[in-house]
């Protein structure tokens, strides 16, 4: 079983329009509701590989209820998410058909009592008993200190759990520290932990902070590994349209998988691109269009790096 953490949850509401224009009204072609935050996305694609998961974080008011009745009909993730007092948040994506362009909304998240988040702890402890690996993502909503994911990264390697952490600031910063199996930075965030904007350079830097491997994704060009193994640069053979929003998520989903299945580092890596292209031509995040990820698999070409001055 693979664990997905998700903190700060949401219900993640795809509004689609013709134009995006400021200072004016807009008439709405369709609305699309889902389960949201990066872990619940990152479930969502587990999922949908075959993978069993079970997925927490915390859920709270009548948007929190919302959130788990979609999630009862994802068959394969298993709801464990931890009720609290607070409001889950919404987060809305404006997708502007004309340019393919998204605008994102996101609000805050719940305030989180200290009584809320010590008890999470206790049951993330109990999940870890019999997960495979673990992936901590997102956000973190009020009330949970900045060095949360640090501690959860601690508690699963104490259980000897594998763990991935994909998130920003200075939550990534702690985590880092804390020694986290896999890190998966985009370009920006690993430029803001790092300072260096040459991303080779930036992935091995980062794991000097701490991580045991750095997995960054660059958009467009694909994504950029160093390793105990070895360092690579790998992109779709081909360049997809649409939109991006989760791309990263399913990336998380390709590492996760291709961890728990062993596979080598370039597999692994191969994996992660086609899914997160896949992923673009979805309208929703924590979904991949099937057809272009078998059409992609195999014919993705993973460079092998020289290391960086």
């Amino acid at each position: 079983m693979i664990l997905t953490v998700t903190l700060n949850t949401a219900l993640d509401i795809t509004y689609r329009v013709r134009s995006l224009r400021p200072h004016t009204s807009h008439r709405v072609s369709e609305v699309l509701e889902r389960p949201g935050g990066k872990g619940l996305n990152v479930a969502r694609v587990l999922a949908a590989l075959g993978h069993p998961v079970t997925a927490t974080g915390f859920v709270g008011g009548a948007t929190g209820q919302v959130v788990r009745e979609r999630l009862a009909d994802t068959a394969g993730v298993r709801d464990a998410l931890f009720p609290v007092s607070g409001p889950t948040r919404r987060t809305v994506a404006v997708v502007d058909q004309l340019s393919g362009d998204t605008t994102q909304l996101n609000e805050p998240g719940p305030l989180i009592a200290p009584g809320e988040w010590a008890a999470f702890q206790d049951t993330y402890g109990e999940l870890l008993r019999d997960a495979d690996a673990v992936a901590l993502c997102g956000s973190l909503p009020p009330g949970v200190p900045v060095g949360a994911y640090a501690l959860l990264v601690r508690t699963a390697r104490a259980a000897g759990v594998p763990v991935l952490l994909d998130t920003s600031g200075e939550p990534l910063r702690r985590g880092v520290a804390a020694r986290p199996d896999i890190v998966k930075p985009n370009a920006a965030e690993l430029a803001e932990l790092t300072g260096s904007h040459e991303p080779l350079k930036a992935t091995q830097d980062a794991r000097r902070r701490g991580a045991q491997s750095v997995v960054a994704s660059l958009g467009p060009q694909g994504l950029i590994a160093s390793t105990p193994e070895g360092r690579w640069r790998v992109a779709p053979p081909r360049r997809v349209h649409g939109n991006p929003t989760g791309a990263g998520d399913s990336a998380v989903a390709g590492l996760l998988s291709g961890l728990v299945e062993h596979l080598p580092w370039p597999a692994r890596l191969a994996r992660a691109a086609v899914l997160s292209a896949a992923t673009v031509l979805t309208p929703v995040a924590g979904e991949f269009d099937r057809t272009v990820y078998e059409e992609l698999t195999g014919q993705v070409s993973v460079t092998e790096e020289s290391s960086a001055a």
